[in-house]
């Protein structure tokens, strides 16, 4: 009664491999993310200790926003400046020019971190969130951990210069993808590029965003630049290009020229010599399944996820989409029952493997039409 069915899909190209000897970045360590894939394009010694300096921000911004979503805390819900953070609003220093005693809402303190890179802000939301920094960098820590952040401490809110505040580019990364993943409506305010500031008893106080990607009409819409005289120049940074993004970090680059420069060479790496392919589509029909004994004939089967593959432009071996089954699938069948496998294989080898599961409930037909059906199966062989 039963088979097996194997249906192939076949791509003229490779699976991307890490790039190795033929390209390379003027940075002590960097790596670059396909973020649909997930599949990294590039690395180097990317698991190598840093101070995130600034890219810190990307964690606090993370923390108010998580808060947000849970719905304890709101953006028009203001916070008390407190001497602390009145001291870092300085003259050449990255500040948001907070005023002791001031109350200032959530959504401008956080407009004054993304954009404005004000340390200032980042102390009054740390303060107004935990009651302390010390207690808001215990909650980054809490979310760097659960993020599998495995080589992480934060120990302020802000990135300025303390041994106990280290990450990688690696770890960078996974907190960047989470910001772009699970808050896109705040993260569009990292593509922003200025702030304006109305403080009271004071003129407006206008700043533009630091990062000089956003100024080269190049698709990049984020994420935090960083600088200590001990780490030199960093920068998180992302693209989006005919709906494929790209996410990229880099640390130790020697000048604000080289960052820029280093960076966009990274991140046009991974748009030129690498296509994306979607393979399934979540929640949407992959492929008709055959159904034995049901009401139906055959189901839509679907992915409960997205399934991309980044491929190596330029070469001619072949991708394989494999659906397998034992099939036709004997009715009843439950909605979102798994009814199938979808195997990605690359050279031989299996690259990913996903359960097909049922669009809908299937129920099996009476008595009557079983046996029918089961005659005609004996005797023709027709299901």
């Amino acid at each position: 009664m039963f088979r097996i069915l194997l249906i192939i899909i076949f791509f003229s190209f490779s699976l991307a491999n890490v790039s190795k000897a033929s390209f390379d970045v003027k940075a002590r360590t960097a790596i670059l993310q396909d973020y649909h894939s997930g599949e990294i394009l590039f690395e180097k010694e990317p698991d190598r200790s840093i101070y995130p300096a600034s890219m810190t921000k990307i964690m606090t911004a993370i923390i108010a926003f998580d808060l947000i979503k849970s719905g304890d805390l709101s953006l028009d819900e203001k916070f008390l400046i407190s001497e602390k953070a009145w001291r870092l609003s300085e003259p050449g220093s990255s500040s948001m020019f907070v005023m002791v005693g001031d109350e200032v809402s959530v959504e401008d303190l956080l407009k004054g971190i993304i954009i404005a890179s004000g340390n200032d802000a980042c102390v009054a939301l740390a303060e107004g969130i935990a009651g302390t920094e010390e207690e808001f960098a215990i909650l980054m820590t809490a979310k760097a951990n659960e993020l599998e952040m495995t080589n992480t401490n934060f120990s302020n809110s802000s990135g300025l210069n303390d041994p106990d505040n280290y990450s990688t580019v690696r770890d960078i990364l996974k907190m960047s993808r989470y910001l772009i993943s699970e808050h896109p409506e705040y993260y569009k305010w990292f593509a922003e590029k200025e702030f304006t500031w109305n403080r009271t008893g004071g003129d407006p106080i206008k700043q533009g965003n630091r990062n000089p990607l956003l100024y080269k009409n190049f698709g990049a819409d984020g994420i935090k630049t960083g600088y200590l005289a001990v780490e030199k120049y960093s920068l998180a940074s992302s693209i989006v290009r005919n709906g494929r993004r790209l996410i990229a970090v880099g640390s130790g680059f020697s000048s604000k020229s080289s960052r820029s420069t280093e960076s966009r060479r990274l991140l046009t790496h991974g748009l030129t010599k690498y296509d994306l392919v979607k393979i399934s589509k979540s929640n949407e029909s992959f492929h008709k399944i055959d159904i034995w004994l049901g009401k139906q004939n055959t189901v839509d089967a679907y992915t409960k996820e997205d399934i991309f593959k980044t491929i190596k432009k330029g070469q001619k071996k072949l991708l394989k989409v494999v659906v397998k089954y034992d099939g036709p699938v004997e009715a009843p069948i439950k909605k979102d029952q798994k009814i199938a496998t979808l195997r990605v294989v690359y050279d031989q080898e299996l690259v990913g493997e996903y359960d097909l599961l049922s669009s809908k409930e299937i129920k099996k037909v009476n008595f009557f039409t079983r046996l029918i059906k089961s005659i005609n199966y004996l005797i023709w062989g027709d299901v």
